[in-house]
């Protein structure tokens, strides 16, 4: 089979090898606006896309095994697009795929922009909020959207951030006949636009407005917390050690605050978590914190450990925060951790940091005690006031 890539222009924007794949095949497959964009003297069976695809696609594709069948996708198939669907489901060497120029490579071309500069966001089927990790001083994003109030939402976005300076342009229709830009700043955008568009930002942050980057240790003052909050400089330590990798799963048990996992999944947009807390006050507080902070998808389980630890995912690594001394808990941790992984826990008691050093004994590891000094006003002058020092222990499973 074939995916073609297909833009706004339409079947007179269509390369020679594309066109030929089309009027050759017995059968073309899209959405009913990519179909309506075909010449005339295309004769394959026509077939719409159900809503929604991706659950009926393998179906699909078996429905028609035999005979030449042509998918048609938005600009360039593999990105962002179906053409990732098809192969995963069939294999690179079963499909043949032919694109067109990308919304991003069309954009940039428009508004001069070097794409290797640009960071890309999609929206299609995602919660604004992923927009937030993207939003920094002076950087240039690309916003993926399907909806025509998205410019709307994602300005609305920028001004509650304080990037209400923010330069915004819609780029509808690109490529085709009815292209259009429209241009403003995120304080002053209103209406809708296109639904077939690319929202462009350039960041702009108002006087004082403090950015929030993705390396680990976030101001504590970025959570609402009831006091279980790993602190900045603990976390920063604790996440130096767990050495987050773009793909890779945590576990965060014992979640707290969520501020280990949520700072993981910060760390690159391939991230993934799951937060493990039995308290509904703290699991609400934990999906608050992953909305603000840019990483809505992660992934929240109602209960304890080890019991709620059953049934997920092996992860890549394992923070605990919470129930070290909790029995089998850390058994049940560093048995589900993938060859290679990372496990990192902390105690701010005697007993357990008894319960690490055991651990430390027996398996190896790293243990590390953690001391923070803040200075504070003392009269008019300034003292340090400790914190309580926290024990780590670290731990890398074998690779077998």
């Amino acid at each position: 089979m074939t995916v073609v890539g297909i833009g706004a222009d339409g079947w007179p924007g269509l390369p020679a090898a594309s066109r030929e794949a089309v009027l050759a095949a017995d059968v073309v497959a899209g959405s009913v606006r990519q179909l309506s964009l075909l010449g005339a003297e295309v004769t394959a069976e026509r077939v719409a896309w159900p809503t929604p695809l991706l659950p009926a696609l393998p179906g699909i594709l078996e429905t028609y095994r035999g005979r030449r069948l042509v998918v048609l996708a938005s600009g360039d198939p593999m990105f962002y697009g179906i053409g990732t669907s098809v192969v995963r489901l069939l294999g690179a060497s079963a499909v043949r795929v032919l694109p067109h120029a990308s919304s991003v490579s069309l954009a940039c071309a428009r508004l001069g922009w070097a794409v290797d500069e640009v960071e890309i966001v999609s929206l299609v089927g995602r919660p604004v909020e992923t927009l937030h990790p993207a939003v920094q001083p002076g950087r240039r994003v690309l916003v993926l959207v399907s909806e025509p109030e998205a410019a709307a939402v994602v300005s609305s976005l920028l001004v509650q951030r304080r990037f209400g300076a923010s330069h915004v342009a819609v780029l509808e229709q690109l490529g085709g006949p009815a292209e259009r830009i429209v241009s403003s700043t995120a304080v002053s955008w209103r209406g809708e636009h296109d639904p077939l568009a690319v929202v462009a930002l350039e960041c702009v942050p108002e006087p004082g407005a403090a950015p929030l980057p993705r390396t680990p240790g976030l101001p504590d003052s970025a959570y609402d917390s009831d006091g279980q909050l790993t602190k900045r400089e603990v976390r920063a330590v604790a996440l130096a050690a767990l050495a987050p990798v773009p793909g890779q799963l945590l576990w965060d048990v014992g979640a707290g605050s969520g501020s280990v996992g949520i700072e993981w999944m910060r760390s690159h947009p391939a991230c993934r978590a799951i937060a493990v807390e039995p308290r509904q006050d703290r699991r609400e507080r934990i999906a608050h914190h992953a909305r603000t902070l840019g990483v809505p998808l992660l992934q929240i389980v109602h209960g304890a450990a080890p019991e709620a630890l059953d049934g997920l995912p092996a992860p890549d690594a394992v923070f605990v925060g919470g129930g070290v001394s909790v029995p089998g808990v850390l058994e049940a941790c560093v048995a589900a951790l993938q060859p290679g992984g990372r496990l990192v826990a902390n105690a701010v008691t005697v007993e357990t940091e008894a319960v690490l050093a055991g651990w430390h004994g027996r398996v190896g590891g790293a243990l590390t005690r953690i001391a923070v000094q803040r200075g504070e006003p003392v009269g008019g002058f300034t003292g340090w006031r400790a914190a309580m020092p926290v024990t780590q222990w670290s731990y890398r499973k074998e690779a077998r």
